[in-house]
């Protein structure tokens, strides 16, 4: 087993982690501006697999949100990427285990890890909820159940990783439907980067610190997706 050192803060909310510029991004197509480039798919959908979407697509999938036209990532990271004119969009109701991952091979030191996620609003009004979790450099980045909102908001997950033992991590996202039709989550700008994070810039208060734990309630259930 690697003698695997990681240490993570954290930093969930809009604004939370601070721009830095021009470092290299490890993570391959970590912006999805090449589709699903240098991505694997792998566990069961039935019939909507990730698909690259395009910011402002009033469209249908696989080119945007079933007709919501969701917004580039307007949330602070680390990333030094650009959020450019696509993302990752997670949206099978059945699925299991659904996974997006790559590998990265780094040397010791310490890293700044993270991605952004959106809940799109016509997803969260569905009667089932989902979960969602990402593992960047083999540490548990975010885990939530999509249930639980918010919708409707770019959120960033940051830390930093303090890697021991030169090697290849795995960075991986994994998506389960609770039901159909169920909930959907975007992501965009996943990073890896090497050297210390900058501290954060100032401190989010208590709602916006608040994890996708906190929920909207009163939402009617609709099925969005034709059968």
């Amino acid at each position: 087993m690697r003698n695997l050192a990681l240490s993570i803060t954290l930093l969930i909310g809009l604004g939370c982690a601070t721009a830095q510029a021009a470092p290299v991004n490890l993570v391959t197509n970590g912006s999805f501006e090449n589709g699903l480039t240098g991505w694997t798919e792998t566990g069961t959908n039935t019939g909507f697999p990730v698909a690259a979407i395009f910011y402002n697509s009033a469209t249908g999938y696989p080119i945007g949100a079933f007709g919501e036209a969701v917004p580039p990532n307007n949330a602070l990271t680390n990333s030094p990427d650009a959020a450019g004119e696509r993302a990752a969009y997670f949206v099978d109701d059945n699925a299991v285990n659904q996974t997006l991952s790559q590998t990265v091979t780094l040397a010791a030191g310490i890293y700044q890890i993270g991605f952004s996620a959106y809940l799109p609003l016509n997803g969260f009004v569905n009667f089932f909820g989902a979960t969602f979790s990402g593992v960047i450099v083999d540490m548990m980045v975010a885990n939530f159940s999509i249930g639980a909102g918010p919708a409707g908001t770019w959120r960033t997950f940051a830390g930093a990783a303090n890697i021991a033992t030169a090697g290849d991590y795995l960075v991986s996202f994994v998506f389960n439907s609770l039901g159909n039709p169920a909930k959907d989550v975007v992501i965009d700008q996943v990073y890896v980067i090497a050297g210390n994070p900058p501290p954060p810039v100032g401190v989010p208060g208590p709602a916006s610190l608040a994890l996708f734990g906190i929920g909207l309630l009163g939402l009617a259930a609709t099925r969005r997706r034709s059968a």
